[in-house]
């Protein structure tokens, strides 16, 4: 994804630079990341109600989803499609930070991932230390994998570095129970998959079970791709079962800011 910026806004305005203090030096708060086309978003309530629930948890503070749903619309006044990242800071009160980007595309093909033994603190949310994960997915990038695969005790795998990831054993599509970030994309896919005669669970997946699927695939805000390889086990790239995610992944409603 690129990092250029097309705009910067904090609580709704552009920021004097003494107000970026506090986002350079102090890394700690949280965010969501969306793709906005057409000004339009899929998962809207969800990335507001991450957000709110993100505050509660790291400031004990509420968060107003309108204020910021006001802040994102101003942020994006005149830009229909891009990728937007917004931040929560607590240096004193509460602050929004948005950041608009050039909009993302799904990678163009099947990725490959390198499994590592780590696990990011307090998984479940979408926090801002993510030197862990961002470390292990270079290094995988600089060895020829398209990223990290993170795993737990036992080689439980979790989640990739950025991504969600999920398998399918010929019946239904296993998304792996350690401990991860619940995906915006992730939660607005499976209730579609069992529409798509693709029943769905939560539950172990181990790097030792990876030969007994017949597919993968990762997801996160950018889209749905497959993967055709962890370590050196290759998967197959079932084309029939990827066209049915990627239909339940387009049937998801884009909705209006």
């Amino acid at each position: 994804m690129s990092t250029a910026v097309i705009r910067l806004e904090v609580d709704g305005r552009e920021p004097k630079i003494e107000e970026l203090y506090h986002p350079i030096l102090v890394n700690y708060g949280h965010f969501t990341a969306m793709q906005v086309r057409g000004g339009r978003v899929q998962g809207l309530a969800l990335h507001l109600d991450r957000l709110v629930a993100g505050t509660r948890e790291l400031f004990a503070a509420e968060l107003d989803p309108e204020l910021v749903r006001d802040h994102l619309r101003h942020a994006l006044r005149d830009v229909p499609d891009a990728a937007v990242r917004i931040n929560v800071y607590r240096p004193g009160d509460l602050m929004v930070l948005v950041a608009v980007r050039p909009p993302a595309d799904p990678a163009p093909g099947p990725v490959s991932l390198r499994s590592v033994p780590y696990q990011r603190p307090a998984a479940h949310l979408k926090h801002l230390g993510s030197f862990g994960q961002l470390y292990h997915g270079h290094a995988a990038g600089r060895d020829g994998f398209d990223d990290a695969l993170l795993t737990g005790p036992g080689g439980e795998i979790a989640e990739s570095a950025v991504h969600n990831v999920a398998f399918f054993d010929g019946t239904g599509v296993t998304w792996p129970s350690t401990p991860h970030l619940p995906g915006i994309m992730m939660r607005l896919l499976r209730p579609r998959l069992a529409e798509a005669g693709l029943p769905d669970r939560s539950a172990p997946v181990r790097l030792a079970d990876l030969a007994g699927y017949r597919a993968a695939f990762v997801t996160n805000s950018v889209g749905v791709v497959p993967v055709d390889r962890v370590d050196d086990v290759h998967l197959p790239l079932d084309r029939a079962f990827m066209a049915r995610v990627e239909a339940a992944a387009a049937a998801i409603p884009w909705d209006h800011l």
